[in-house]
């Protein structure tokens, strides 16, 4: 499979923004805390099973009072503080996205790493067709993003470690960030301004 890189003019308002690094921290943390599942729990005293009798008398035994034994204090008893099931997402706002988004275009411009391709069209869904082509483009870690969905495509380089495809709407700044070039289509680069555009 051949692949043709084109020179096409890149609008500047988006491939020549200024590079705001707060904003792209912000991005990239708020991405990674949106994936966290929170699912961690402990039980307390309360859920531990057992414990619902009070082991021996209020006075008299010499002892130190005790109501439950699954106490934190006693083994095999309740956590205390422990982690409890949560949500770790929220949402920047979406004009703070927007310029991480550029900034991050602006980023991989500047150091000459986005690549624009006429097309790419697979004769078959198949990883060793995506690895030639990419051979071709000499790049190893590569986020490709297309304008439409295409199977062939997303599947032959599902298999790539550090290949991701995205289609322009989901294109973000962890995974420009995360792959060292970024191949667009023409008909993506197109789609990317018109998305992007003031």
């Amino acid at each position: 499979m051949e692949v043709h890189v084109i020179e096409p003019p890149l609008n500047q308002a988006i491939f020549g923004a200024k590079t705001r690094t707060h904003l792209l921290h912000q991005a990239v943390v708020m991405q990674l805390a949106n994936r966290r599942a929170g699912s961690a729990a402990s039980k307390t005293k309360g859920l531990v099973r057992g414990g619902g009798k009070k082991p021996w008398r209020q006075k008299g035994t010499g002892r130190a009072r005790s109501g439950s034994i699954r106490s934190p204090i006693w083994v095999g008893g309740g956590t205390v503080f422990g982690p409890s099931p949560r949500d770790y997402s929220y949402r920047m706002p979406r004009s703070a996205r927007r310029e991480a988004l550029l900034s991050a275009l602006s980023l991989k411009h500047a150091e000459g790493r986005i690549i624009v391709v006429d097309k790419l069209e697979l004769e078959a869904a198949k990883t060793k067709i995506m690895a030639q082509a990419l051979a071709e483009l000499k790049v190893n870690s590569a986020l490709i993003v297309i304008a439409q969905p295409d199977v062939k495509i997303e599947r032959a380089a599902r298999n790539l470690p550090d290949v991701k495809v995205l289609r322009v709407d989901g294109l973000n700044v962890y995974d420009l960030l995360r792959h060292e070039h970024v191949v667009l289509t023409e008909g993506a680069l197109k789609s990317l301004e018109e998305r992007l555009a003031v």
